[in-house]
C-alpha cells in the first residue's frame, strides 16, 4: 500500500549529488510538506531535514577503478547493511542521486522486491561505458536526465524518461553579480582574479591540487597583482592552505571555506578541476582552462571506455572544444599556466573571443534551463501512483 504522503528513501553521493538531492527534496516537500526521506546524504539534505544514515561523503572516491578498489570493503558494506535495512522496511519509492556504481546495483535488488526505484542524472552513457545501459534498463523504473538529449536515447532502449533540466541553471542567475561577489570576497572591481577550483575529494587534492598551485606560481610572476582564490570544501581547507604555503604562494592566494558560487561569479578566469564544477563555471559565463590528473591506472582504464573526444562537460554539450583541456601528463603547470593567461591576454587583445564565449555559455544556459525541482517531483510522483 502506498501511504498518502510516500516515504522516501535516497542515497546521494559526494557533495554535486548532495546539491542536487537538496533541490530534489525541496520538489518533493512542495507536492507533500510532511515528507520524511532517510538514506545517504550531506549537508544540503540535511537543511530540508533528511535523515542520513550514513555521510554521503561515504562514498566519495577518486578516478575509475585504483581508488575504488582501495575503500571497495568499506562502500560494499555500507550497501550491504542499507540494502537490508530498505528491504526490511520498504519505503514507497526510491531515488538514486548519481554514484551510479552504488545506486544501480542497489536498485536493481530494490526493485526486485517490488520497491519503485528512480534514478536522478542519467549515467554518462553517451561519452563513457555505453555498456551500462542493460544494468540502467534492469535497475529503474524512470530516469531524471538533466541534459536534453538523453530522454531520446533512453528511450532507444526502452527506458522511461524525463528531462527536468539541469538544477544548477535555475540557481545560477543568467547574468552574475560579479561586483557583489567582489564585494563580499573583498575584492576590487578593477582586480584581475583568477578562481582555482581543484576539486571536492581528497584524492582530488592529491592528484591536481600541487600542479594547479604550481601553475598559480608562475602565473604570479607574469601578473604579480592578480588575486587568486580557492573555495575549499571545508573539511579540506587547512590541508590546501598548507599546500599552498608549500608552493610559496603566501598572501597571494586566499582560500574560502566553501562559497564556490561567490567565488565564480567573482572572477575573471577560472582553473578548474573536470566536474560538476565545470558547468558552473560555464553557467556563471566564466573563461576556464580544465585540468584534471588521477591515478596512472585509473586513466588507462577510463581512457578505453571514452567515446567523446571531450572531458569537460562545457565542451561535451557545445560539442566543440570552447574551453581548454589539459588532461593528465598534458596538465603540466606550464602548460595550465600558459593557458590561463592566454584568457587574461584575451580580454585585452581578443575581446571578440571573450564575447563569443560568453554568447555560447548564455545559451548552454537557456537550454539547461526548467523548474527543475518541479520538473522532477512530477515525474516522482506519476511513478509512485501510476
Amino acid at each position: 500500500m502506498i501511504h498518502s504522503t510516500p516515504r522516501v528513501a535516497m542515497v546521494a553521493g559526494e557533495t554535486s549529488g548532495d546539491l542536487l538531492a537538496g533541490l530534489l527534496l525541496d520538489g518533493l516537500k512542495n507536492l507533500w510538506p510532511d515528507l520524511s526521506a532517510h538514506g545517504i546524504g550531506g549537508p544540503q539534505m540535511a537543511q530540508r531535514g533528511f535523515d542520513a544514515w550514513w555521510p554521503s561523503e561515504k562514498l566519495a572516491v577518486h578516478g575509475y577503478s585504483f581508488e575504488v578498489l582501495r575503500r571497495l570493503r568499506e562502500i560494499l558494506g555500507i550497501r550491504k547493511q542499507l540494502r537490508a535495512r530498505l528491504l526490511a522496511d520498504k519505503p514507497d519509492i526510491f531515488i538514486g542521486v548519481d554514484a551510479p556504481d552504488f545506486n544501480l546495483g542497489l536498485e536493481a535488488d530494490l526493485r526486485a522486491a517490488g520497491v519503485k526505484t528512480v534514478h536522478f542524472v542519467c549515467p554518462s552513457i553517451w561519452a563513457w561505458r555505453a555498456d551500462r545501459i542493460e544494468k540502467i534498463r534492469c535497475s529503474v523504473d524512470h530516469v531524471l536526465c538533466i541534459f536534453p538529449f538523453e530522454p531520446e536515447l533512453l528511450a532507444r532502449h526502452g527506458i522511461a524518461a524525463t528531462y527536468v533540466g539541469h538544477p544548477l541553471a535555475g540557481v545560477i542567475p543568467m547574468v552574475p553579480d560579479r561586483a557583489g561577489a567582489r564585494a563580499q570576497l573583498g575584492l576590487g572591481l578593477a582586480d584581475e582574479v583568477l578562481a582555482i577550483l581543484p576539486g571536492s575529494r581528497r584524492a582530488e587534492v592529491q592528484y591536481i591540487t600541487s600542479g594547479f598551485f604550481q601553475a598559480a606560481v608562475l602565473i604570479q610572476k607574469a601578473l604579480p597583482a592578480i588575486k587568486m582564490i580557492v573555495p575549499a570544501v571545508p573539511a579540506l581547507k587547512e590541508r590546501i592552505e598548507q599546500m599552498a604555503q608549500q608552493c610559496g604562494l603566501g598572501d597571494a592566494l586566499q582560500v574560502v571555506a566553501g562559497q564556490s558560487h561567490t567565488v565564480l561569479a567573482a572572477c575573471d578566469v577560472t582553473l578548474i578541476a573536470s566536474g560538476t564544477a565545470t558547468l558552473e563555471a560555464a553557467l556563471f559565463k566564466r573563461p576556464m582552462v580544465i585540468g584534471y590528473r588521477m591515478h596512472a591506472l585509473s586513466w588507462r582504464l577510463m581512457r578505453r571506455k571514452q567515446l567523446q573526444p571531450w572531458v569537460g562537460l562545457p565542451n561535451i554539450l557545445c560539442g566543440d572544444f570552447v574551453v581548454p583541456e589539459l588532461i593528465q601528463d598534458a596538465a603540466t603547470p606550464r602548460a595550465l599556466a600558459a593557458a590561463v593567461l592566454q584568457w587574461f591576454d584575451a580580454r585585452q587583445s581578443d575581446p571578440q573571443r571573450m564575447v563569443a564565449l560568453e554568447q555560447r555559455f548564455t545559451a548552454l544556459h537557456h537550454s539547461l534551463l526548467r523548474n527543475t525541482p518541479q520538473c522532477a517531483a512530477d515525474a516522482i510522483r506519476k511513478v509512485i501512483y501510476d
